[in-house]
């Protein structure tokens, strides 16, 4: 594996989810601080190392499947710890379970669509919903109210719309992936004639 610096910057990432994990066993204001802390640094890890990667040309293959993994594995690992907190409120279990799948749905068809020969980029949506999910579970993290702000509140506000924009993305890649797997006519035609 090159051991460039955006990989490098991956791999800090993904090494932020177990950091985050402990901090989350804890519920207390200055815990809750700390996980938020950490995971605000691995939120700017992602844009830096996209930012380094395009910038000097050290975009690699094991960075194109690290750099999504990475969002996924800090992203779930503090979505799951928050729902299963002891501390009320919490994030419902529902959609956890809702982003989980959508996650594991287009991850499959990706690895569908690669063996097929097809790369798919990542839409807008996608994007948005990235956004969106860090900006919630930035909030959620908090979870306190600190300067007349109630964290909690407005995270699981960000969190709702980050879910049905991210439904939305998984049904609109899922279209489009499909539509580009299906048979052509011509392609089909041609099949039986060499039948």
């Amino acid at each position: 594996m090159a051991l460039t610096t955006p990989n490098l910057l991956t791999l800090a990432r993904i090494a932020t989810a177990p950091i985050i994990a402990f901090l989350l066993l804890y519920s207390d204001p200055i815990a809750s601080l700390l996980a938020a802390g950490v995971f605000l640094l691995a939120t700017l890890s992602d844009f830096l190392d996209g930012y380094i990667a395009r910038s000097y040309g050290l975009a690699s293959t094991i960075g194109k499947f690290l750099d999504p993994l990475a969002d996924k594995v800090v992203v779930m690992t503090a979505l799951i710890m928050l729902c299963g907190m002891s501390r009320i409120p919490r994030v419902p279990a529902w959609i956890v379970v809702v982003l989980i799948v959508r996650e594991m749905l287009v991850t499959g068809l990706r690895a569908i669509a690669a063996a097929e020969g097809m790369v798919v980029a990542a839409e807008e949506l996608g994007k948005y919903k990235m956004v969106l999910q860090s900006i919630a579970i930035q909030g959620l993290l908090i979870h306190y109210t600190w300067f007349h702000v109630d964290f909690f509140a407005a995270g699981m506000f960000v969190l709702i719309i980050a879910t049905v924009v991210s439904v939305w993305s998984g049904v609109e890649y899922y279209v489009k992936v499909l539509r580009a797997l299906r048979p052509r006519p011509q392609a089909v035609a041609q099949k039986r004639a060499a039948m």
